[in-house]
């Protein structure tokens, strides 16, 4: 039988202390939440037991970036040079797996925001990507539907740097769908089902789409708890993991 890791990224809107039970359906081994709060100042017994496993990051202890895993599956931080860059949780999974969480955000930047955050991330560390086991995860507040023309790290200029070292959206190769021609949103702006956008990305090395599969939740089953939907991304683990 193939052995597999399920990534699931999602951005909750806050509070995940009482939502996260919403993501136990999904069985994955691994969370990347956007604007989720810090485990560790959180009076919250259940959100403590659920999170007893995790990386997390941010300038607001009640909105940040985290990485939570199930137990069994190693999550080991990662040194990278980050600067002020927002928000960015690069770690190693298993010690086979290069993984990079995002939630790209305007980061007091007037040049360089969302997805301009992306571009400098990969200039400073793109090498810790090459791996050829690796995955850049999270919501990029981004689609090529926004490229400026006369700017040089719009979004497909991202998108091209990614494949260049050798990452592809799981979305779009295995839906076969060309960036900005998405059929399924990922984010309702205010939460109006007549305002879809895809803005959350799972980029993975070449190396891991053979057999790989992607899904988007439902507006009917999530929009009442986020204006983000999870997106899930299931690729082949060469490394048996522990049970649970």
């Amino acid at each position: 039988m193939r052995l597999v890791l399920r990534f699931v990224t999602w951005n909750c809107n806050g509070a995940l202390r009482k939502k996260f039970s919403m993501l136990q359906s999904m069985q994955a081994d691994v969370f990347i939440i956007q604007e989720c709060e810090d485990p560790s100042h959180v009076q919250c017994s259940s959100y403590h037991d659920w999170a007893r496993n995790y990386l997390w990051v941010g300038p607001n202890k009640n909105r940040g970036l985290g990485i939570f895993a199930r137990s069994g599956v190693t999550l080991e931080a990662s040194p990278l040079d980050l600067g002020a860059l927002e928000l960015f949780l690069p770690c190693r999974v298993n010690d086979s797996i290069n993984l990079v969480g995002v939630w790209s955000r305007q980061a007091n930047s007037p040049t360089f925001k969302y997805i301009g955050q992306v571009w400098k991330f990969l200039q400073k560390n793109s090498c810790f990507l090459e791996s050829g086991n690796s995955i850049l995860i999270g919501d990029f507040n981004s689609n090529s539907c926004w490229d400026v023309w006369d700017r040089w790290w719009n979004h497909s200029d991202v998108v091209r740097h990614l494949s260049l070292i050798g990452l592809e959206s799981a979305y779009h190769v295995l839906r076969n769908e060309v960036q900005g021609g998405e059929q399924e949103p990922t984010f309702f702006m205010y939460r109006k089902p007549n305002k879809p956008y895809h803005i959350d990305y799972a980029f993975i090395s070449n190396s891991l789409l053979d057999g790989a599969s992607c899904e988007v939740g439902r507006p009917d089953d999530w929009l009442a708890a986020s204006d983000h939907m999870p997106v899930l991304v299931e690729i082949p683990e060469r490394n048996e993991i522990p049970p649970v």
